[in-house]
């Protein structure tokens, strides 16, 4: 690992994590939580290309536990976008 990638690493970490929080403070906006689902996404393939594709990384836990926060992280928004829908719905009813 050179330099840039090490700072390209780094930056997309920080971006995926201001976006992480900015869903979290407004966790109702659809558009910032899809995105939000996006950036787990990407980080869960992203780690698993390098594990099982490139072979740049082994299966330890330094790589494990990216791998399960993404994996448990996607999983709880799946099941809280159905909460997010559900509450939608319900808006929409109480405006007409």
């Amino acid at each position: 690992v050179n330099g840039l990638q090490a700072r390209t690493f780094g930056v997309w970490t920080l971006l995926s994590s201001v976006i992480r929080c900015l869903c979290a403070i407004d966790i109702r906006n659809r558009t910032l939580y899809y995105i939000t689902l996006f950036t787990f996404f990407l980080a869960l393939v992203h780690f698993l290309s390098e594990v099982f594709i490139y072979h740049t990384a082994a299966l330890t836990i330094g790589v494990m536990a990216p791998l399960m926060v993404a994996s448990f992280s996607i999983l709880g928004m799946l099941i809280g976008l159905q909460y997010l829908e559900v509450e939608a719905l319900s808006q929409n009813k109480k405006k007409n």
